[in-house]
């Protein structure tokens, strides 16, 4: 396999040059331009932030690289597919008013904006790949329908994996509800006793109902219920809950 070459920019800006600007011919010395964009409809995979969060991309960055496409004949749009854990951006309806109050929709990023796995997160696609822990990846629809894909993300900290960026944004941002079950079934979370100081801030927020407290005043997970988003890790400010052995993030 031929190695990828990678380019860079810096932050730097002129009177006659801005960030949008920089990123513009950035993305066309790296060739996007020799794509066949004429006609093709092109998924901008992004994530458009959770509800109250300022760390997700600036709209203009899209709008900036939705223009870029539009005028090379590609029928460009933002999508995004539906969360596994609960939350506003768990369905259609929640996700795309979460996305318009951080300024992704059609006017201020001049393209339309599509759920990519449709209103519950059920609507998907299987892809067919062999892989070792998962054969057939469930896609959102109108990302597997895509004739392009592009990848705008920014980078985050995550409880498991150290950083998530464009991996991420694609393997699992791309998955549906039922894909993004499947990827995370094998990362089920477990109860460190010794740790847990029966706080009940996991059960308080468990979106499946998986998780309460025992009679000592431990928590103990009902893995019938679980699906293993790691809500319960992530909060947990004591280390009582971590991930299992089996975990393969």
């Amino acid at each position: 396999m031929e190695t990828s070459k990678v380019y860079y920019t810096d932050l730097r800006t002129s009177p006659t040059s801005n960030l949008l600007d920089k990123m513009e011919r950035l993305v066309k010395r790296a060739g996007i331009e020799q794509l066949p964009l004429k006609d093709s409809f092109v998924a901008i995979k992004i994530h458009f932030g959770e509800p109250g969060n300022l760390a997700y991309l600036r709209p203009n960055y899209a709008a900036r690289m939705a223009n870029l496409l539009r005028n090379n004949g590609a029928k460009p749009f933002l999508t995004d597919c539906n969360t596994l854990y609960s939350g506003r951006r768990a369905n259609a309806v929640d996700h795309l008013q979460n996305a318009m109050e951080n300024g992704y929709n059609p006017i201020s990023a001049q393209c339309q904006v599509i759920i990519g796995d449709g209103l519950k997160g059920t609507d998907c696609r299987e892809i067919p790949l062999n892989g070792e822990y998962c054969a057939a990846p469930k896609i959102g629809t109108a990302i597997a329908d895509a004739d392009i894909i592009i990848s705008m993300n920014h980078f985050k900290g995550h409880e498991q994996a150290g950083f998530g960026g464009a991996l991420k944004n694609l393997g699992m941002g791309c998955a549906s509800v039922a894909g993004k079950l499947e990827l995370h079934s094998a990362s089920q979370p477990k109860i460190d006793t010794e740790s847990c100081i029966g706080c009940n801030i996991c059960v308080k927020h468990c979106a499946h109902d998986a998780v309460h407290l025992n009679a000592g005043r431990k928590a103990e997970i009902d893995y019938a219920k679980c699906v293993g988003c790691g809500q319960c890790v992530a909060l947990c400010q004591y280390d009582g809950a971590i991930m299992g052995d089996e975990d393969t993030s």
